[in-house]
């Protein structure tokens, strides 16, 4: 669902996720919904306008009648269209494509924040706008057996949008449909014509854990999934007579793992042969494998598939991007349930293992992801007093390797967010509540800790100039008027003050959330000691996620996470990303964790995807700079780095790596919106580079 309004020389949409793009226009005048265009959009308007601006974005440009393509130079240089018909492919927050006759010109703004668009003369264009994040199309019945657990994974494939290499870019995978269990199974026409038919087979045992393990392998491949009495599993592609065996549990894990890897990322290079381009840093692997990647995009999806499964995974391995989520989930029927929001992330998916902490194992684990740089001295006063706080028995998981973990099982493990079933459910309650202003309150119980309320009072109103922000403030709250925050619709709330073992200290004494009857406090920090317990409960009563403390925490690393934290939140990071960098700042950074889908975001950033900077000192006037970007949300894409000697884009998920000067450094930083960890500490890249320059 798209939603658009018109201010003074600007067009504002937003979809049903709060996802929101503003187009501005010199002499923009909007006329209405605008015809149809030849591109799947779910809104069109129509307008006039000499020149337009747009977030910063990939773009591509579609001759409609003379069938050539032209791509927008991300080193800067402009984009001249010669008089035609055109469509205009802008890769923003929300898919914006553009339709116009004429000739025009496209061009990155001066600040690499914007792209500006330019015509001769007043222009009459189409704009057509698709949202990225759709609502599941449905709902699959099946009964609860591994049979029905089969029939509903092979459906949930109805959601990708093409069976090419192409369906690595998330615009073309749609939220797969809800899944139900019932006596009998149920599937609509809709789904079930929709439902790819690649002729691949995904043989697996008659046992539920093979069947959640290779789920996410069986969905991206869009394969038919079959419970069968042999104990080895197998790939079957029989156009080309071939079938391959996979390991039996629990070796399984690794090779759905490794296939379902090696096959997305080729695709993600196999791609570039179609209308989408990018000069990939990767794209010489191909070569080096001496793959054809004109035919394999051409080719079908089981002889695509059979080629790569001659390419042995050492001869790719260290070129594979790091995998952005993997989520650890108790293999039961009751579970199954749940495999869409998964799907729809394209989680990896592992049997959750874990084992005791043993000794000091807690405190070493902090110490290791902290930055041994200059640290500030500080009062270290407790933020509970000596108040009572529930305690949490922290177990080690076994994890795989992954820039993000959820846990969807019994046991609260360290490195994870501890996620409920709840939390995709509710997620999918907040679809609809959209073209609002973004709702944020702030709750200061206890006037000593000012400091941080005024702080992050700061940071998001600074971000209200850029993006549609309500902020709000209240101060010592009593049980009954805490209450009404957390049952009042707001898109987040920050608590900050004391919790004890009966709940969030009040002015009257303390409100526990098991009594509230609902929250719609979509996401949440309950800066407190020891609120885990009380964060789990919201995630029970409707929200979708928040940080919590599992234990005492000293009052200033509270302001230190709380302040950083809400940083990275209001620029578009998801909860679990933006707590994993702000808790590196102090040294106990595992008393903090997420609790309810950590990949859930509350904003949107400058860009489609936050980035963080690593800055290295080499000497005196060398800097080493690393570039990470990847997504929870929407894996498949891609990043170019805008430093002024990088020639090439970067699969999300691969690490970049460029050796600056100090000038150099400060261009990048002050042309970035973007944390940096830097000596030993995170830094806001507009706030670093002028004590670099000086």
């Amino acid at each position: 669902m798209i939603e658009w309004e018109v201010g003074d020389d600007h067009l504002r949409v937003v979809d049903a996720d709060n996802a929101e793009v503003t187009v501005e226009g010199r002499g923009l005048t909007v006329s209405g919904s605008g015809p149809a265009i030849s591109r799947p959009v779910d809104e069109t308007v129509e307008a006039t306008a000499t020149r337009l601006r747009f977030p910063h974005a990939i773009v591509y440009a579609f001759s409609l009648g003379r069938d050539e393509q032209y791509e927008l130079d991300p080193t800067g240089d402009p984009l001249s269209l010669p008089s035609g018909e055109y469509i205009v492919d802008i890769d923003t927050e929300i898919k914006i494509y553009l339709r116009f006759s004429g000739s025009g010109t496209i061009k990155q703004a001066d600040d690499y924040e914007h792209i500006e668009l330019a015509f001769p003369e007043r222009r009459r264009v189409i704009f057509g706008f698709r949202s990225h994040h759709e609502l599941p199309a449905g709902t699959i019945t099946v009964p609860p057996t591994t049979e029905g657990m089969a029939t509903a994974i092979t459906h949930l494939t109805s959601a990708q949008k093409t069976p090419t290499p192409d369906r690595t870019y998330p615009t073309l995978r749609g939220h797969p449909p809800l899944v139900r269990q019932g006596p009998k199974c149920e599937i609509s026409d809709r789904i079930e014509t929709s439902t790819p038919d690649t002729g691949i087979e995904l043989l697996v045992p008659d046992a539920i854990e093979p069947l959640f393990v290779t789920a996410p392998l069986a969905y991206y491949l869009q394969a038919r999934v079959r419970t069968t009495d042999r104990e080895t599993p197998a790939l079957r592609l029989p156009d080309v007579a071939r079938e391959v065996a996979l390991s039996p549990m629990p070796t399984l894990e690794r090779d759905a793992e490794r296939l379902l890897r090696k096959t997305f990322f080729l695709d993600s290079l196999v791609r570039n042969a179609g209308p989408y381009r990018a000069d990939l840093s990767e794209l010489s692997m191909l070569d080096a494998l001496e793959l054809d990647m004109e035919a394999l995009y051409e080719a079908t999806p089981q002889q695509r598939l059979a080629t790569y499964l001659d390419v042995p995974h050492g001869a790719i391995e260290h070129r594979l991007p790091t995998w952005h989520l993997t989520t650890y989930v108790d293999p039961t029927p009751s579970n199954v349930e749940l495999l869409p929001f998964l799907l729809d992330r394209l989680s990896l998916l592992g049997v959750p293992r874990t084992s005791e902490l043993e000794g000091k194992e807690l405190v070493e684990r902090s110490l290791e992801d902290f930055y041994r740089g200059p640290q500030p001295r500080s009062n270290p006063t407790a933020r509970a007093g000596a108040s009572q706080v529930a305690s949490v028995d922290i177990v080690k998981p076994e994890l795989k390797s992954s820039h993000a973990h959820g846990w969807l099982a019994d046991g609260v493990p360290i490195d994870v967010f501890k996620s409920a079933a709840e939390a995709y459910s509710n997620r999918l309650n907040y679809l609809e509540d959209s073209g609002n202003p973004t709702s944020i309150c702030i709750v200061l119980n206890d006037r000593d800790m000012k400091g941080e309320h005024t702080d992050v009072a700061e940071i998001y109103r600074q971000r209200s100039d850029d993006l549609a922000i309500d902020v709000s403030v209240e101060e010592s709250l009593g049980t009954a008027e805490l209450a009404r925050v957390f049952e009042t619709d707001h898109d987040f709330v920050h608590y900050i003050g004391h919790c004890e073992t009966d709940g969030l200290r009040c002015s009257n004494g303390s409100l526990s959330i098991d009594s509230l009857d609902r929250c719609n406090a979509q996401t949440f920090f309950l800066n407190a000691c020891g609120s885990f317990y009380e964060g789990m409960s919201l995630i029970e009563k409707g929200s979708v996620a928040g940080a919590v403390t599992f234990t005492k925490v000293l009052n200033d690393h509270a302001v230190k996470v709380g302040s950083t934290f809400a940083k990275l939140l209001i620029h578009g990071f998801s909860i679990e990303r933006a707590m994993s960098l702000a808790r590196r700042r102090i040294m106990m950074g595992k008393d903090y964790a997420v609790v309810g889908d950590g990949t859930h975001s509350l904003t949107q950033g400058e860009h489609r995807v936050p980035t963080t900077a690593t800055v290295e000192r080499l000497d005196d006037d060398q800097y080493l700079l690393s570039l990470e970007c990847f997504s929870t949300q929407m894996t498949g894409l891609y990043y170019y780095p805008h430093v002024e000697t990088n020639e090439h884009a970067y699969l999300c998920g691969t690490e970049s790596s460029f050796t600056l000067e100090t000038g150099e450094l400060v261009s990048f930083l002050k042309e970035s919106e973007t944390p940096v960890i830097y000596d030993g500490d995170v830094y806001w890249s507009q706030d670093l580079w002028p004590t670099l320059q000086s």
